[in-house]
């Protein structure tokens, strides 16, 4: 074993999170040493794979101009304000009220001003998410819905490009393919880590742990055992490195988990792409989000959710593990040629996707291997049931309905006209939602309520905001906003 390496804060991890507590730590002028499992090809965490979404509480674009990327289409765009009021109540929708009220409070105020630092103090690149939160209108003009509006310039990719050269800005000495294995305890002090590197086994001693490590959405024998059965089978979207290891050495010492240990975010995947798990090149085209405007069916020809409850990105969330319930743990999202342009491009027409088209639903069926009779019912059932004397609007919740069981509370568009599309799809897990209890600034606490002292948490490693399900782009948000707390104070 080489020399112990000092230094004032030690940061595990190398996504939003972690890079969000690295640069609130070196602004206080901290040393501070990030160690990243992954080799430097690999890293950025399940940052890197995702679309950049971050929802943030705002007054409406005027409010927004100073934080995102001009644009010509600004002009003809209208940005509904979103406030603190709005994420609070939408937090506590989806999780049912099983959310952490003080958590999701402190996220609402201070998603906005996180992302405001990052931009103006360490350069990162925001705007606004134009083909992912709105439909162009017949004039040309743009309604942003579902409270969703700034993402990265660039993605995942872009936002941890941004991040690295924000660190070496900084400073902060970026060390990959550093697995962490233990954290150094003494007198029940956190007081570092021990790493597994291409040279061997490291020791890095610290002021300051901040384990910015994810989940453990990566390991099949966590999943099945936390998650429950057949979640081992879910397809993983994101990093292969978020194997818990470090939630579990932090609970040997006595920290206490935090959060819903039962629950995920698990999205509708494309089931037949080739190297669908961990793909970087694809990241995030391989989810299916274009939904809501289609009818989604199990291999039996039958519809099991509503695909019209809600804007997406407050159900996609949830419903990959509806999917992973049903026969052979795949579905089939169904358009006509009616609906086939008006969905999300560079997911439907990414290279490789899994796609059946045919003329008639019976061939449809056939070529995807579903039951063509009941697909045939199942789709002139929900076509007769369809109220069109509503007007269909995708920007808004139209309340066009089909009124079968279950039923379509908007967007029911009819699926009638050939040619028709099958987009098979499964389930894709991204993160777990369980993670370790902390106060309000990612310390991480005992049981009892007492802090274990010198460690903190922050990200998917931080458990109580999210249970059963959460609004889009709140897991960056709650990343970037409790890493700078735990860097704050680290």
């Amino acid at each position: 074993m080489n020399s112990p390496v000092r230094t004032d804060v030690v940061v595990v991890g190398a996504g939003n999170a972690a890079f969000s507590a690295a640069l609130a730590a070196r602004d206080r002028g901290r040393e501070v040493v990030m160690l990243e499992a992954a080799p430097r090809e690999q890293a950025g965490g399940n940052s890197y794979y995702t679309a950049g979404a971050t929802r943030i509480a705002h007054d409406g674009l005027e409010d927004l101009t100073d934080l995102v990327e001009a644009d010509e289409r600004h002009a003809r765009s209208t940005v509904p304000p979103y406030t603190r009021q709005n994420y609070i109540d939408d937090l506590a929708k989806v999780t049912e009220g099983r959310g952490d009220v003080e958590m999701a409070g402190v996220l609402a105020d201070e998603a906005a001003d996180a992302l405001r630092w990052l931009h103006s103090a360490h350069g990162m690149r925001y705007r606004l998410m134009y083909e992912r939160q709105a439909y162009e209108r017949p004039d040309g003009t743009f309604l942003f819905w579902g409270g969703l509006h700034v993402g990265n310039v660039g993605g995942g990719e872009g936002m941890i490009a941004d991040y690295v050269v924000a660190a070496e800005r900084a400073g902060l000495d970026v060390r990959y393919g550093h697995k962490v294995t233990d954290l150094l305890v003494e007198d029940g002090r956190v007081v570092g880590v021990r790493a597994s590197t291409a040279d061997g086994v490291a020791e890095f001693r610290a002021d300051s742990v901040v384990l910015a490590s994810g989940g453990f959405e990566s390991d099949p024998g966590m999943r099945e055992q936390h998650l429950g059965k057949g979640w081992a089978n879910a397809k993983l979207r994101g990093t292969p490195f978020n194997t818990g290891i470090l939630l579990q050495r932090a609970i040997d010492l006595g920290a206490a988990r935090g959060g819903d240990w039962s629950s995920c975010h698990a999205t509708a995947w494309d089931a037949w792409a080739e190297n669908n798990e961990s793909n970087r090149e694809l990241t995030n085209r391989l989810t299916r989000q274009s939904y809501p405007l289609g009818v989604v069916v199990n291999r039996e020809g039958r519809r099991f959710v509503d695909e019209g409850a809600d804007y997406r990105n407050y159900t996609y969330a949830k419903y990959g593990a509806e999917i992973l319930k049903e026969p052979g743990s795949i579905a089939f999202q169904l358009f006509d040629a009616t609906l086939r342009p008006m969905l999300r491009s560079e997911e439907y027409d990414m290279p490789g996707v899994g796609v059946v088209e045919a003329g008639t639903l019976t061939e449809l069926a056939e070529r995807a291997g579903i039951d063509a009779d009941q697909l045939v019912a199942t789709i002139e059932e929900f076509n007769a049931s369809i109220d069109r004397s509503v007007k269909p609007d995708p920007n808004v919740k139209d309340g066009r309905k089909a009124d079968v069981q279950p039923p379509k509370s908007n967007w029911a568009y009819p699926i009638e006209t050939a040619p028709f599309y099958a987009y098979p799809v499964t389930c894709g897990i991204t993160f777990t939602f369980g993670g370790l209890k902390g106060d309000l600034e990612g310390r991480v606490l005992r049981e009892d309520g007492s802090p274990v002292e010198g460690l903190f948490a922050c990200g998917e490693a931080l458990g109580g905001l999210f249970s059963g399900n959460y609004p889009g782009g709140s897991g960056l948000a709650a990343g970037a906003v409790f890493g700078r707390r735990a860097g704050n104070l680290a």
